[in-house]
């Protein structure tokens, strides 16, 4: 099993920057592919970045240029999010997988993102 914790979330202005991080445990060597996803009231859950364990990684349009994906070891997973948008605010969640395309396999509880404008 893996345990996957997020932390990092809260309250900021439009054009302010938060940093998430997600940590795990258990059996981290399961852990390939890491990455976010994150869902606002009433729309669909978003992937909005993810990293393999060979660095690859994957943005959504919505957040290219803006967030940044990295991971310093199996461990722990972060998400630089700057120049942040009320559209941005939503719940975060941490997630893993095999690949980048098949992530889910394990989720966390999720971190509170607000933007404020």
């Amino acid at each position: 099993q893996v345990q996957l914790v997020e932390s990092g979330g809260g309250l900021v202005q439009a054009g302010g920057s938060l940093r998430l991080s997600c940590a795990a445990s258990g059996s981290i060597f399961r852990l390939n592919a890491m990455g976010w996803y994150r869902r606002a009231p009433g729309k669909e859950r978003e992937l909005v970045a993810a990293i393999d364990y060979g660095r690859r990684t994957y943005y959504s349009d919505s957040v290219k240029g803006r967030f940044t994906i990295s991971r310093d070891n199996a461990k722990n997973t972060y998400l630089q999010m700057n120049n942040l948008k009320p559209e941005d605010t939503a719940m975060y969640y941490c997630a893993s997988g095999t690949t980048i395309a098949t992530m889910g396999d394990y989720w966390g509880q999720g971190t509170q993102v607000t933007v404020s404008s």
